[in-house]
């Protein structure tokens, strides 16, 4: 019990693993609608989609929030992954939302965060980038 209430972190690579892989399950969730033409189209129906990169937009956005959702679900190329999320949620957020983190739209703000956690923290535990960038760590030290 006393290391509960200790300031130093306890399973924090496993925390940390635990939570990219939700983000990566929540992002791939909301990026296979990529795949759903009808609900694609719905989007077109919304103001800031009716210009001529109305569709293009739609569609980048969710391909991005797919790519995003299996990198950090992976555990590969997380920092990319990160931005990914970063740069697609942000835009949603700010864009789409009208910059309304604080109230109604806090949802797509909040994979923000987790992004920007992701960028700053790495993988954590579970991760292809530790197999792949650790061995390549090790044969530049030795």
């Amino acid at each position: 019990m006393k290391s509960f209430f200790s300031p130093a972190p306890f399973w924090q690579r496993q925390g940390i693993g635990v939570l990219r892989i939700t983000l990566g399950a929540l992002l791939i969730y909301h990026g296979k609608e990529v795949f759903q033409p009808e609900l694609m189209a719905s989007y077109l129906e919304w103001e800031p989609f009716q210009g001529a990169n109305g569709q293009w937009l739609v569609y980048l956005g969710k391909s991005t929030e797919l790519l995003a959702g299996i990198s950090l679900l992976l555990g590969l190329f997380t920092r990319v992954g990160a931005l990914l999320c970063i740069g697609a949620l942000s835009y949603v957020t700010f864009l789409l939302g009208n910059g309304h983190f604080w109230y109604e739209d806090q949802h797509p703000f909040m994979f923000v965060l987790f992004g920007v956690l992701f960028l700053f923290t790495g993988p954590g535990a579970w991760s292809v980038d530790a197999r792949l960038f650790s061995k390549q760590a090790q044969l530049r030290t030795e």
